[in-house]
């Protein structure tokens, strides 16, 4: 499936690169000042004896360049999983983050980000008794942005570098601290954006 994303994601880049070649004009670009809205939604279904999985995250953000290379971002994170019937969890939480772009005012950029997040979790198994998990990120990435129109982007980035805490909200809980490099591609996200 993920050899399907990527393989699907880089016909699209290059698809759009060669609807869009024209020697004369250029397609989209940030400058200082711009807002722009991106976003990412991911849905993902196992199914095993008739029995089906299934996780949803959908992470708005709204972004805003302070100076020519870098921009601001703050977003929501909402999730839902089911898990074969057995037991549900919501997830709910916020994100903050900054990105330096190496050439924003073109239509392709390298784009390097950094960010933290908090969210809470509501578990609740199927007969038991129901917790809640809170969890802390902070995270950076490399990733790309590219223009397919003259306000709408592309952007895609590579998990790389994490630190992951997590903590049951009940009394003598102890947290799980999680360190993570991650240099393959395994973990890529993808999103789009809007720039107004």
């Amino acid at each position: 499936m993920r050899k399907f994303l990527l393989m699907s994601a880089i016909a699209v880049f290059g698809l759009t690169n060669v609807l869009a070649q024209d020697d004369n004009a250029t397609t989209g670009g940030f400058e200082k000042g711009d807002i722009y809205a991106s976003g990412s939604i991911s849905f993902a279904t196992t199914s095993f004896d008739n029995l089906d999985s299934n996780q949803f995250v959908f992470s708005p953000e709204v972004g805003f360049f302070i100076t020519e290379n870098i921009s601001l971002e703050a977003g929501l994170i909402f999730g839902s999983s089911e898990n074969f019937g057995e037991d549900k969890t919501s997830t709910f939480g916020g994100a903050l983050g900054a990105n330096y772009f190496f050439t924003p005012a073109k239509q392709f950029s390298f784009v390097v980000g950094a960010g933290l997040a908090y969210s809470s979790s509501k578990f609740e198994p199927n007969g038991g008794e129901e917790n809640t998990v809170n969890t802390f990120v902070i995270s950076a990435a490399p990733g790309v942005n590219y223009f397919v129109s003259d306000c709408i982007a592309l952007r895609a980035s590579v998990g790389a570098l994490s630190y992951t805490s997590s903590k049951e909200d009940t009394d003598g809980a102890e947290a799980q601290n999680t360190f993570r490099i991650n240099l393959d591609l395994s973990n890529i996200n993808f999103g789009v954006i809007y720039n107004f």
